[in-house]
C-alpha cells in the first residue's frame, strides 16, 4: 500500500531530544494544547513517548482521510435536484444582520423559483460562538446535521476564539465545516479594471498549516510543535480544478505559490504535483512563486497585470487572498466560495466587527461581500444570468452611481437601505447598459 501523505514535522523527535539533552537532569512538563488538564510531571522517556503517540495518532488520522478522498463521489449536478436547497447561517457579531440582507436579495431574485418549488430558502440556527461553547464543539451535532441537509450555504462570519478571550479555545468553525463538508476549494475573484487586474484564486481548503491547527502539541515549556499535511489526493483535485478553469475560460496562466525552497516535503509535494498536471494542460503556461515575493508583486504595478490565475495551499491561499481583496477595495468587497463535490459554502470574508456591535453600530454594517459571496451561490447552482445580474447591480451601487454609501456609521447608510438600494437598482431594464457604460 502506498502512502502519499506527508507531514511536515521537520526534525519532530530530534528537537524533543534536543531540548531535552540542554536541559539535562531538570524535570519536564507536556501538555496538549486542544485539553485542559492538569500539568503532569513526568520523565524524558514519557515525554518522548507521548509525543509519539500524539504523532501516531495524527498520522492514522490523516490516512484515513486519504481513503475517504479516494473514495469519494463524484461532482453534484444541480440541475437535477428539486428542490435546490439553500441553508442560510447568520454567524456572530454583525453577520445574522448582513447575511439577512443577503438573503432577502435571494429571496427576490429567486421569488419564482422558490414558489415553483424548485429552490427552498432555510434559515439554520445554532452557528453562534455562544451554542458552541455551551456544547463545547466548533460545530454542534445538531447544526452539522442541519448544513448537511442543504446543498448550498450562506453563511455569515463565525467567532474563533482565542487564548485569552472570554470563549473556550474551541476549533474554528470555518476550518471543521470545511472538513466535514469537504470544501477544498476556497475560490476567490478579484478585479480591478482600471489596474488591468482580473485574478481567480483557488486556495486549497482541508489541508496545510490549518487542518491540524487545533492539534499541535507544547512538548514542555521550551518545545511546541505544530503540523502541515499535503496529500497527492488533496493537491491533485485543487490544482487541477485551477487548471480547468484557465483552459475552460481561454486563460494562458496559472501561477503556482510556495515556499518549497525551504519547506521542501510538504510545499515540495504541491509544487511537484502541480509540475506533473501542467503537462495534461500544454495549452496553458505555468509558473512557480515563492510566497513571499508572491505578495511583493501583487503590488507591483509592472506585473499585477500579468498574473492571472493562482492556486496555493490553504494559508499560503489566505495571506495573498486577503491581499488582493485590499488592493481590490478592501475585504468587504471580496466574497468567498468554499466548493466541494457534494457541499458548497458561500461567505463573507470579513470578521464578526464586535467594535461594531459593542458600539450599537451593528444596522450600519455593509453587506458588499456577503451579497458577492450571494452572487457566487447563484453562479455554482446554475442562475447565472442572475448572478451576473447582481454583480453588475452591485457594482453600480457600491463603486460607481453610489446614490447612498455605507459608511459603517450614521453618517452613512444602513445595510438594510443598501440592499434595497441594489434590489431596486435589480429591476431597471437597462442593467446591463448602464454597467457597460462604467467600463468605457
Amino acid at each position: 500500500m502506498k502512502f502519499y501523505l506527508v507531514v511536515n514535522s521537520l526534525f519532530f523527535f530530534y528537537q524533543i531530544h534536543k531540548i531535552i539533552n540542554f536541559k539535562k537532569g531538570q524535570e519536564f512538563k507536556i501538555q496538549s494544547t486542544n485539553q485542559k488538564k492538569d500539568i503532569e510531571v513526568i520523565n524524558m522517556g514519557d515525554i518522548v513517548k507521548r509525543a509519539k503517540e500524539h504523532f501516531g495518532n495524527l498520522v492514522e488520522e490523516q490516512l484515513e482521510r486519504v481513503e475517504r478522498m479516494k473514495k469519494a463521489k463524484g461532482w453534484k449536478d444541480y440541475s437535477k435536484l428539486e428542490p435546490i436547497i439553500i441553508g442560510a447561517a447568520g454567524g456572530d457579531g454583525i453577520g445574522p444582520e448582513i447575511t439577512k440582507h443577503a438573503r432577502n436579495i435571494l429571496e427576490f431574485l429567486l421569488k419564482e423559483e422558490v414558489e415553483k418549488g424548485k429552490v427552498e430558502i432555510r434559515d439554520i440556527e445554532g452557528l453562534t460562538i455562544e451554542n458552541r461553547a455551551k456544547h463545547m464543539k466548533a460545530i454542534p451535532d445538531d447544526v452539522l446535521e442541519q448544513l448537511k441537509k442543504c446543498h448550498v450555504i450562506l453563511k455569515g462570519p463565525t467567532l474563533t476564539p482565542r487564548k485569552g478571550d472570554q470563549w473556550p479555545n474551541i476549533e474554528s468553525a470555518n476550518v471543521t465545516m470545511r472538513r466535514e463538508l469537504d470544501l477544498f476549494a476556497n475560490v476567490r475573484p478579484v478585479k480591478v479594471p482600471e489596474l488591468g487586474i482580473d485574478w481567480m484564486f483557488f486556495r486549497e481548503n482541508t489541508e496545510g498549516a490549518y487542518v491540524l491547527g487545533s492539534k499541535g502539541i507544547n512538548i514542555t515549556e521550551d518545545l511546541s510543535i505544530d503540523f502541515k499535511v499535503i496529500t497527492k489526493q488533496g493537491s491533485d483535485r485543487i490544482i487541477r480544478l485551477a487548471f480547468d478553469y484557465a483552459a475552460k475560460n481561454n486563460i494562458n496562466r496559472v501561477s503556482v505559490i510556495t515556499k518549497a525552497n525551504v519547506v521542501k516535503a510538504t510545499d515540495g509535494k504541491f509544487l511537484a504535483m502541480a509540475e506533473e498536471i501542467a503537462k495534461e494542460y500544454p495549452q496553458v503556461k505555468w509558473d512557480d512563486w515563492y510566497i513571499d515575493i508572491a505578495t511583493a508583486k501583487l503590488v507591483d504595478p509592472a506585473r499585477q497585470s500579468d498574473f492571472k490565475v493562482f492556486v496555493a495551499p490553504n494559508l499560503y491561499g489566505d495571506i495573498i487572498t486577503d491581499e488582493a481583496a485590499q488592493i481590490q477595495g478592501g475585504v468587504g468587497t471580496a466574497g468567498s466560495a468554499n466548493i466541494g463535490k457534494q457541499y458548497a459554502m458561500f461567505e463573507a470574508i470579513h470578521g464578526t466587527a464586535p467594535r461594531m456591535v459593542e458600539t450599537g453600530r451593528t444596522k450600519f454594517a455593509d453587506p458588499s461581500s456577503i451579497i458577492k459571496a450571494a452572487a457566487l451561490l447563484l453562479n455554482h447552482i446554475g442562475f447565472t444570468a442572475k448572478a451576473k445580474s447582481l454583480e453588475m447591480a452591485l457594482d453600480i451601487c457600491a463603486q460607481y452611481e453610489k446614490k447612498i454609501e455605507v459608511t459603517g456609521r450614521d453618517t452613512g447608510a444602513t445595510g438594510e437601505e443598501f440592499a434595497k438600494y441594489i434590489m431596486e437598482t435589480l429591476q431597471d431594464p437597462n442593467l446591463e447598459d448602464k454597467w457597460n457604460s462604467y467600463q468605457k
